[in-house]
């Protein structure tokens, strides 16, 4: 048995949880609402973000943040525009041999770092690992098969997070490549937005399975270019995680993409999705960071431009349609090489 505290009592924090509490682990569930946690330890269930789901008798709700004084694995499950926030308020509860597991997928804003390095800042005493890969809570909290991915650069730290989390319905791979892992998981989400747009706008499965296809040949340009594998773009964090965000009913960020695509107002959008969208936030990062890197991203100005400037959802898909003409081939021997390139860095490296 480990102790393992869940910092966030949202859907996914609550989700991991469950998945925890019935491997046999000891589980803090660690929220900030007092009524909401008392409530949720009395009916054993989060009824705001994942009913139906009922709490394991291992599982523990709480306001009480010196339950991470002696906890083993801290599972943080806050949104990415609250990850340093939080760093700072818990860090000096967590003993350094706290191995501290980030779920959120998306970058710092103001800094475009990724959440590992905003953690690695706060919590220079700890072991960070980030968990990634096509889960939604909805499943994972009724036990259906899952598979994630953790990577960290303390490979034993993420070993040690895959044997503890890994059950018969949640598969827990590893990978080394911290960067493809968390940019993976962080912009799919842009293009489950996109997704969301061309239903929004009656379109059907053709206009969704370009979108996603050239949508992860975007993401694994900017990856690579800020360091990561492009084959790490293939696996779970890269076309698991953004099949299962731009076709799912559970998905948030597709959902809002469609009531955007439907012409809705953005402020009217998040209301009703009633939940963080990632996807929003990190579509403006991505532009930027696109425009400092110097990578071709059309699928997400064009997202940008929706989103931040007001365009009109056809106006873009049509910008997208009639853009030059390109060889699709030319990009797939790119990534090849790119792939060839970033094992001689690691060879090299070694």
């Amino acid at each position: 048995m480990t102790k393992i505290t869940v910092y966030g009592a949202g859907s996914w924090g609550t989700a991991l949880a469950v998945a925890m509490g019935k491997a046999g682990h000891e589980v803090v569930l660690l929220g900030r609402n007092p009524q909401e946690m008392s409530l949720m330890d009395e009916r054993r269930e989060n009824l705001h973000y994942l009913p139906g789901v009922t709490l394991p008798e291992t599982v523990q709700p709480s306001v009480d943040i010196t339950e991470l004084e002696d906890t083993d694995m801290l599972i943080l499950s806050v949104p990415s525009h609250s990850v340093r926030e939080t760093a700072q308020r818990i860090r000096s509860f967590l003993k350094k041999e706290t191995i501290v597991v980030n779920t959120a997928k998306g970058l710092e804003e103001r800094s475009h770092k990724r959440l590992s390095e905003v953690l690695t800042e706060e919590l220079p005493n700890n072991s960070i690992v980030v968990l990634s890969g096509p889960s939604h809570a909805e499943e994972v909290g009724k036990d259906m098969p899952t598979t994630v991915v953790v990577a960290s650069h303390d490979t034993k730290a993420a070993e040690a997070v895959q044997d503890v989390m890994m059950t018969p319905n949640f598969r827990v791979y590893t990978n080394p490549d911290t960067i493809g892992v968390e940019l993976g998981g962080a912009f799919k989400n842009i293009i489950a937005l996109c997704a969301g747009f061309a239903e929004g706008l009656g379109f059907g499965d053709n206009t969704k399975a370009a979108l996603m296809t050239r949508g992860i040949a975007e993401i694994t340009r900017l990856g690579v270019a800020m360091g990561g594998n492009p084959l790490t773009f293939a696996g779970l964090s890269g076309v698991g995680d953004l099949i299962v965000t731009c076709t799912s009913q559970h998905s948030r960020n597709r959902r809002a993409g469609v009531a955007l695509g439907q012409g809705k107002p953005l402020d009217q959008v998040l209301q009703e999705v009633g939940m963080v969208v990632e996807g929003i936030r990190t579509t403006k990062v991505a532009f930027e960071l696109s425009r400092q890197y110097g990578i071709s991203m059309p699928i997400v100005e064009q997202a940008y431009q929706v989103i931040f400037e007001g365009t009109d959802p056809k106006v873009a898909v049509s910008a997208l349609m009639m853009r030059g003409k390109k060889h699709e081939i030319e990009e797939v021997a790119q990534i090849a090489m790119e792939n060839s390139a970033y094992n001689t860095r690691l060879q090299r490296n070694d």
